[in-house]
């Protein structure tokens, strides 16, 4: 039986390194990026360089002709604070140059790798004890262009699922909310600061979480929403207990089923936290 010809755009990158091994066994990849080298300067075996802000989608369409999806990991960043807005533009014209040429070449879905911070402006409230939970049906809010980027991809990507932007074609849409794809927040943790442990703690997303999430974001065959419309946004998080965003709709429309929790993954250092902060507390006054 032939694999599915996937695309991965930002192949060289961080998350796409997370799950580079499971999907070559998966899949038939096709791997694009402005550099043949990883963070760490190894070369990423496969990777075509390719420019998604190129307007001229000929000089790529080759890529993507055969897919039957495309995960988007693609970005770029300022190279300076006061360019961010402009780089973050940058990324959503890269994005609309990925949805345009998966609808020209006949490509099933794209999976978007997004990000919380979509809806970044929420936690402030969650940390102000205003709010206690984000769930994916919230209108996208942030206080911040890369966050503001984010909401972007995820609002053109609707634009494409409705077939509205490409003469009734519908792009097939999945925006991937990632979390925390970290084994290191927990290093960070304090007792003089549990509200950043539990943003830690709730935002963590292990490996093969994010394997399965993005295996089943590819392959479940039905992902339209109440009214026929192919497009759905799942947080990127596992199972964590202390989660303060949803994971509802990723499980029922899906199937994800997160392995994995953070507060047994991190256990551990989790427990030494906890401890100190109990000695740090002050005993009640009795009357």
């Amino acid at each position: 039986m032939s694999k599915r010809k996937v695309v991965i755009t930002g192949g060289a990158g961080y998350i796409a390194s997370r799950m580079l091994p499971a999907l070559r066994e998966r899949y038939d990849l096709t791997l694009l990026d402005v550099k043949t080298t990883n963070r760490e300067g190894k070369e990423v075996e496969g990777v075509h360089i390719t420019d998604l802000l190129n307007r001229d989608r000929d000089a790529y369409r080759q890529h993507f002709r055969g897919a039957d999806a495309v995960v988007h990991c693609g970005f770029t960043r300022a190279a300076k604070p006061e360019d961010d807005y402009w780089a973050e533009a940058d990324n959503v014209n890269m994005a609309h140059n990925v949805y345009r040429t998966c609808v020209e070449e006949n490509v099933r879905r794209a999976v978007v790798i997004s990000s919380n911070h979509a809806a970044d402006y929420y936690e402030r409230l969650i940390w102000a004890n205003k709010m206690e939970f984000v769930t994916p049906d919230m209108r996208p809010l942030s206080d911040n262009f890369y966050g503001w980027a984010k909401a972007a991809y995820e609002l053109l990507g609707f634009a494409f699922a409705t077939g509205g932007v490409s003469d009734g074609k519908k792009l097939q849409n999945v925006q991937l909310r990632v979390g925390g794809p970290r084994e290191t927040d927990m290093d960070r943790a304090s007792a003089d600061d549990l509200k950043r442990m539990h943003r830690g703690l709730g935002a963590y997303l292990s490996i093969r979480d994010q394997v399965q999430l993005v295996i089943k974001s590819i392959e479940t065959e039905h992902i339209e929403d109440e009214n026929g419309i192919p497009f759905q946004i799942f947080y990127g998080i596992s199972g964590n207990s202390h989660n303060f965003w949803g994971l509802a709709n990723a499980r029922k429309v899906i199937g994800y089923a997160p392995e994995d929790d953070s507060q047994v993954r991190f256990a551990d250092k989790l427990s030494k936290v906890l401890i100190e902060a109990q000695k740090k507390m002050k005993p009640e006054n009795k009357g």
